[in-house]
């Protein structure tokens, strides 16, 4: 086989020099993202102090120790108007739990965010938190981050990917520094925000993400956020098989509370008023809930720490899988302003209490623990970032196995039971499709000259459309070809021209006698057979042009064939060929035992 040298020269990132000032933008954004996670937490603790406690402070508290008796109903119902105000006059993006608002921004509005979201999300979550809201503040730091990285990236002059890229470096510095997790953030911006895995966005984000997690230390502290006693390094069979069962029903509860979340969403649909009095109704019912069970209030830090310890009542974990999960779900169907990240971990935590009682011991807050990251890995179905995220909050790196087997196990669950995660069924609810899944594009990895024609018809230069009219009939074109190159004596391509064309010059009888090289199109788009077929795909989108002459490199042009949409379908279908088609390859064969002679008898 030919070797093309051209080839050899095609490197495995297309990455360029862009990266480094862009990745000198995100550490700015890192350390920005940093301020605002630390400010949006100082102002959730303000509200908190202000509404429960009647105190100007603003340390993180839980509203659950007040004394406000049933007067405390009526604290989330107000911050939940104040809310839905702010949602009608100023901003409706600032409804919902941040991530999906972050995906629309990035796929549909060109990694745009308006500057007034970046005050009014934070503001509007602390709110909602802060009047005790039973949701995290990772959700709208994220948004938050990515809305100061994107008003970053649109002071300069950026590409839509650009931008993208420091919209997602800011939402992961924000988690980062709000969890003191930068790997963890990383591998959130990948899984659920860049929809790539390129160094030109990987390098920027991870970077911006590691200034977040640098400059927490000084004014948020050290992690881990949740210290743990390490639990042992292996745990044996039936610790194992327990990891598979916890998966199971971790991945059975992301597909209820998925479930409830959007069923809250469709029930207040129906109701025939304005949805800015949504959130007053969830606020409500927030406030019900925290009366019957205080613990569910806020976001539930101490609660999960108090998990991972083991040191939590019964009836607390029951309060939580079913108080906190009721009006986690009917809040966030409201349109309210909150995240997702603490409640699943409080839930699943509470749901690692409950198999504690009949799982094998493994020490105190073990299966608290893997449960956590198993039902991050279902709901969110981001399984690496689930582990990860585990390992960082807890610095218990022996469970490292546990959360793997667990967390893959509540993903493949609920990539099976539902369509979509809790985060894509939303960004699906607004007319738009999200895939999460992550392949090497087949026409990436093929070449022009693995799907060109050579069987193809090409004029002679000095030939004229008299001359050749008999070659345009079925019976000597080959089938299919509207596209006609031009060649002189030695193969060389001296233009192209098309049927259409070639159909008008017959038809006109000034053109009859003039030759096909002063007729055809002298300046050629062509593909080379060591260029990949992405390469050409966009060439074809760059000019409009559907087929391209195949021509070998150098100043000669010897035509080697054609390539058009049609054998980039073929080559598209190849892979559909690999997925579809199953066959055996290897046959195991017994042998047999020698059969017994048969002879042919007289009788």
């Amino acid at each position: 086989m030919k070797k093309y040298p051209r080839a050899q020269e095609i490197g495995d990132f297309t990455a360029d020099w862009r990266m480094v000032p862009i990745a000198g933008l995100a550490i700015l954004i890192g350390l920005l993202s940093t301020g605002v996670a630390w400010a949006l937490l100082r102002l959730i603790g303000l509200f908190t102090n202000l509404c429960y406690y009647h105190r100007w402070d603003t340390t993180m508290v839980s509203p659950a120790g007040n004394q406000l008796g049933a007067w405390a109903i009526l604290i989330p119902v107000a911050g939940s108007l104040v809310i839905g105000l702010m949602a009608r006059y100023g901003s409706e993006r600032i409804r919902g739990h941040g991530i999906p608002e972050a995906i629309e921004s990035i796929l549909i509005n060109g990694s745009r965010v308006q500057p007034r979201l970046a005050i009014l999300k934070p503001l509007s979550s602390a709110i909602s938190i802060g009047t005790g809201g039973p949701f995290g503040a990772e959700g709208p730091i994220i948004m938050t981050g990515g809305a100061f990285g994107s008003m970053v990236a649109q002071f300069f002059h950026l590409t839509s990917v650009e931008r993208k890229t420091l919209l997602v470096a800011g939402a992961a510095a924000g988690m980062s520094a709000t969890f003191a997790s930068p790997i963890a953030a990383v591998m959130l911006a990948v899984e659920l925000l860049l929809f790539e895995w390129k160094p030109r966005s990987l390098v920027p984000v991870a970077l911006a993400s590691a200034t977040a997690g640098a400059a927490r230390r000084y004014i948020l502290g050290l992690g881990p956020l949740f210290p743990v006693s390490h639990h042992p390094v292996f745990i044996g069979p039936e610790g194992l098989l327990g990891c598979v069962l916890c998966g199971l029903l971790a991945g059975g509860l992301s597909a209820l509370l998925t479930g409830a979340v959007y069923a809250a969403e469709d029930s207040f649909a129906k109701l025939p008023i304005h949805w800015m009095w949504w959130p007053a109704i969830g606020g409500l019912v927030v406030g019900v809930g925290g009366l019957i069970f205080p613990q569910a209030l806020g976001v539930g830090y101490e609660t999960i720490g108090a998990l991972l310890q083991g040191d939590v009542a019964k009836t607390t974990i029951l309060g939580i899988l079913l108080v906190k999960s009721i009006i986690w779900a009917v809040a966030l169907g409201s349109g309210t302003s909150g995240g997702v990240l603490a409640p699943l971990l409080m839930m699943g935590g509470a749901l690692g209490g409950i198999e504690a009682i009949f799982l094998p011991n493994e020490g105190l807050g073990f299966w608290p623990l893997v449960s956590m990251g198993a039902i991050l890995g279902g709901t969110m179905r981001s399984p690496l970032t689930g582990i990860i995220f585990a390992l960082e909050l807890t610095h218990d790196v022996n469970v490292l196995l546990p959360l793997l087997v667990a967390s893959v196990i509540a993903h493949g669950f609920t990539v099976l039971v539902l369509k979509r995660s809790i985060l894509t069924e939303k960004v699906a609810r607004r007319g738009y499709h999200l895939s999460r899944e992550y392949a090497v594009d087949p026409l990436e990895i093929l070449f022009v000259r693995d799907a060109m024609r050579t069987n193809l018809a090409a004029l002679p230069s000095e030939s004229t459309p008299e001359q050749i009219q008999n070659s345009m009939s079925a019976k000597h074109a080959p089938r299919g070809q509207y596209l006609y190159p031009i060649v002189d004596g030695s193969k060389q391509l001296r233009g192209v021209i098309t049927r259409k064309h070639l159909q008008k010059l017959l038809a006109d009888p000034k053109a009859r006698d003039q030759s096909l090289g002063e007729a055809a199109r002298q300046v050629v788009v062509v593909a080379y057979p060591d260029e990949p077929l992405r390469v050409v795909v966009n060439r074809m989108a760059e000019t409009g042009f559907t087929r391209f002459p195949v021509v070998d490199r150098g100043d000669q042009r010897k035509l080697l064939g054609i390539i058009g949409l049609r054998d980039l379908l073929s080559a598209r279908s190849r892979n559909l060929v690999e997925e579809r088609t199953r066959e055996r390859v290897l046959r195991l064969r017994l042998p047999l035992g020698k059969q017994p002679e048969t002879t042919a008898s007289g009788d």
